[in-house]
């Protein structure tokens, strides 16, 4: 193959190296950026009250302890979401700088190749092109080669260099992702810790108090136990499977940070009921109160999300007729219950249907 057929060759495979080289950079990085930067979550809930003087102080502090411990256990819930999306951001930024190094390596074989062409070539400078021309056409043939190399390697050179930024930057980003995984997962430690601390200390509070008076904690933080529906249709086949998962697990028993199939807290009864319709939805009451569409209270139907509190904490799935099925809190099993019981309804979510 002649010089100049050999240099127009390498300028296509450059240009098409190039090409795949620069969705890489505006795609894989700004993904990684942006899943660092996500906000980081609101400061833990309060520690659980003092002892109360009475058997009503009590039963009234514990219930307000259950809800407090449960925001904790949601947050921490929110915190495992976002450790998996800064770890994703890690993973693609480590991709994005092996993809620069190829890119890095093969780039540099294309210079190796165009100074071997150039050294072992006809022509090696302008001055020795004259004294060895026959004629001015070829002259002008070969200067005009000789030009084609240089411009050539430069554009090479230009590609290497940028293709070193990338990976230089790659680096930084995946540094940076891991760095902030890191932080996500000793601030999850910490708050993990003051979680079992309260849930000691609620424990001993609630085992107490007598059975009367468990059960106003009980209805105080999730309602009183309704029997459960003889048959609720639900509008898909999706949001049909997510219900019926859902009241398959009556009775099992509520346990913070738990998602199934023997225990649960409230999202992982929702997460783990849509999972068994092909629907995978985060461990998390916050996360899931933006998935799906917003539904009305009136619009509601069996199998949309029900929210509770501001900013969200709980989450229950509507089950028609005003009712809906959930993991309520802790020494209660999933159950069914008013919609009204909690008191403090927050938004709806249609995930299916």
């Amino acid at each position: 193959m002649h010089v100049r057929e050999q240099l127009h060759t390498d300028r296509q495979v450059a240009s098409t190296r190039g090409r795949r080289f620069g969705p890489l950079r505006s795609g894989l990085l700004i993904s990684a950026v942006a899943a660092v930067t996500v906000t980081l979550l609101p400061a833990t809930a309060s520690a659980v009250p003092d002892e109360a003087r009475t058997a009503d102080q009590a039963a009234a502090r514990v219930a307000e302890a259950s809800h407090e411990l449960e925001v904790v256990s949601e947050q921490l819930n929110d915190a495992r979401v976002l450790l998996a999306e800064h770890q994703a951001a890690a993973t693609t930024a480590g991709e994005a700088v092996v993809a620069a190094e190829v890119q890095l390596a093969a780039l540099d074989g294309q210079i190796r190749r165009l100074a071997r062409s150039a050294y072992t070539g006809s022509g090696m400078s302008q001055l020795d092109l004259l004294l060895t021309s026959d004629s001015s056409d070829e002259l002008v043939s070969s200067l005009s080669t000789l030009e084609a190399i240089a411009e050539h390697t430069d554009e090479v050179l230009t590609e290497v260099e940028q293709a070193s930024e990338e990976a230089a930057g790659s680096r930084e980003t995946a540094a940076a992702a891991t760095a902030e995984a890191r932080r996500v997962v000793d601030e999850i430690a910490a708050k993990q810790q003051e979680l079992e601390r309260n849930v000691a200390d609620y424990q001993r509070q609630y085992d107490a108090l007598t059975v009367q008076q468990q059960q106003e904690v009980a209805r105080a933080h999730g309602g009183e136990s309704l029997p459960a529906p003889s048959g609720v249709t639900a509008p898909s086949s999706a949001a049909q499977a997510a219900v019926d998962t859902a009241l398959a697990q009556l009775g099992d028993p509520y346990v913070w940070g738990a998602g199934g199939p023997n225990a649960f807290d409230c999202s992982g009864l929702t997460s783990y009921a849509y999972a068994a319709a092909g629907v995978m939805l985060p461990h998390s009451s916050r996360a899931q109160s933006q998935m799906g569409v917003p539904v009305s209270r009136s619009e509601l139907q069996p199998g949309d999300l029900l929210f509770f509190y501001s900013p969200v904490s709980h989450v229950a799935m509507y089950i028609g007729n005003g009712q809906m099925v959930h993991a309520s809190t802790s020494g209660q099993p999933v159950k069914v219950a008013s919609v009204d019981a909690m008191g403090s309804f927050n938004s709806a979510r249609r995930i299916a249907g």
